[in-house]
């Protein structure tokens, strides 16, 4: 990428995935990206779980995209990662009761959008998915019940290369200066 704009307007979610198999090495510089990631008190709140094994990864589909969590599309993903979350040191959760903000959610979010951007960056597709089988997932997995799976993201490489033009507000109606 020649700068961080035309990288992040690469990125798109993909729901059309080849089938290919990745290389582990791309998936942890994934992981390394997402771990350099700020988080409030450095709490650093999250897990990674990479399913790239074929019959464990649509056994995990199978059981986080049933209805109505319908998906069938994430099978043909390269890899599924599951995200975990932690709730964060104390100080960081003392910072969510005083201003009443999940600071561990914003941090996983952030630590998943630098995974999302190296993917993109290494010519993989993803998607964001928050909408699963929570106790589906833990079960394949075997997860205890107290872990909270919070994001799914399918990983692989697009079945084209053809990308949809990003509809999205005009740059001035995005922002203000000074009030």
């Amino acid at each position: 990428m020649e700068n961080f704009l035309e990288l992040v307007n690469k990125r798109e979610s993909c729901r059309k995935f080849s089938g290919r198999t990745i290389n582990r090495e791309d998936l942890l510089k994934c992981v390394e990206a997402a771990r350099l990631a700020p988080s409030a008190c450095n709490s650093q709140p999250w897990k990674f779980i990479i399913v790239d094994d074929p019959a464990l990864k649509n056994e995990l589909c199978r059981a986080a995209f049933s209805a109505p969590y319908t998906a069938s599309w994430p099978e043909k993903a390269g890899a599924i990662v599951v995200v975990l979350s932690e709730s964060g040191t104390f100080a960081s959760r003392i910072g969510n009761l005083v201003r009443d903000t999940r600071y561990y959610l914003i941090d996983i979010g952030i630590a998943v959008e630098h995974f999302i951007l190296q993917a993109a960056e290494l010519g993989l597709g993803t998607c964001w998915m928050g909408w699963f089988n929570e106790k589906g997932v833990k079960k394949v997995l075997g997860l205890p019940a107290s872990s909270k799976v919070d994001i799914i993201v399918p990983v692989g490489y697009a079945e084209s290369n053809e990308t949809r033009k990003k509809v999205r507000r005009r740059i001035e109606e995005t922002y203000k200066f000074n009030k």
